[in-house]
């Protein structure tokens, strides 16, 4: 079967400033031009099984905000990180820093502050996008012995995880390369924890669903079930919130476990 080869696919957006203002900068760009590679670490298709039309959304490693191309001081200050999201026509820019709704500008300042979920056309922001989504032969592991001694063998083989949600309209396709899988071979379990990953908020309308997408580790030790921890606000202390993976949330599914070929 046909899975993602999660080593060899990216994003790649790109910034000509002579062309057009970066509507998501903190900072006056050090240069007039930058292209970002970035490899995915989720791809999530949704069908809506009303009319079956799809949208897939993709999201990118995070990194940090950073200036590019200068001597010293790299690295923005205040620091966030930033994990992006697309699909073909619309992006969604998620930045993180020490505290929720901390308040940090636009490049320029009268442009007012940056939420931290930042969500428009890549026609406006951008002056090109790439999405490299490589496709590969892979084994479907059907099961949990095969799964563990996959995971097990000294050859390394890349797993890959396929995850199906259904709920109300839509069905969405999670597929996500696993990094962290737990096994024993000697009682045959094995778990997945692994992230982030995109989960839909099936409440949206096809026109939202980039807006309604959360962040999340999954973790899954059998085909019908699976259980996320989700990036949400949450309370610290008296007043203070911050971005945390807090919030837990159950699904029926359909989870595979591939080995990349």
């Amino acid at each position: 079967m046909q899975t993602v080869d999660f080593a060899r696919s990216f994003l790649t957006f790109r910034n000509d400033y002579l062309k057009r203002p970066a509507p998501t900068a903190s900072h006056a760009p050090p240069s007039s031009l930058n292209n970002a590679r970035i490899l995915l670490e989720c791809v999530c298709e949704i069908v809506d099984n009303e009319t079956g039309a799809a949208q897939i959304f993709v999201a990118g490693a995070s990194c940090k905000t950073e200036k590019v191309g200068v001597e010293r001081d790299i690295w923005l200050h205040p620091n966030a990180d930033f994990i992006p999201i697309f699909s073909q026509d619309r992006f969604m820019i998620v930045k993180t820093y020490d505290v929720a709704n901390k308040g940090v500008p636009f490049y320029p300042p009268s442009r007012g502050m940056q939420p931290e979920r930042q969500v428009g056309y890549v026609t406006e922001a951008f002056d090109g996008l790439r999405l490299d989504i490589r496709r590969v032969e892979g084994e479907l592991l059907e099961t949990a012995a095969s799964i563990v001694d996959a995971t097990l063998d000294s050859g390394g083989s890349p797993l890959v995880g396929r995850t199906v949600i259904e709920e109300g309209r839509y069905s969405a396709t999670l597929e996500f390369p696993i990094k962290t899988m737990n096994a024993s071979e000697r009682d045959f379990i094995y778990q997945t924890d692994t992230g982030p990953v995109l989960v839909p908020d099936f409440s949206r309308e096809p026109e939202d669903l980039i807006v309604g997408l959360e962040l999340a580790f999954i973790a899954f030790n059998s085909p019908d079930w699976a259980e996320f921890v989700v990036r949400v606000p949450t309370q610290v202390g008296d007043g203070i919130e911050v971005n945390h993976y807090s919030k837990f949330v159950r699904h029926d599914t359909q989870n595979q476990v591939i080995r990349v070929a």
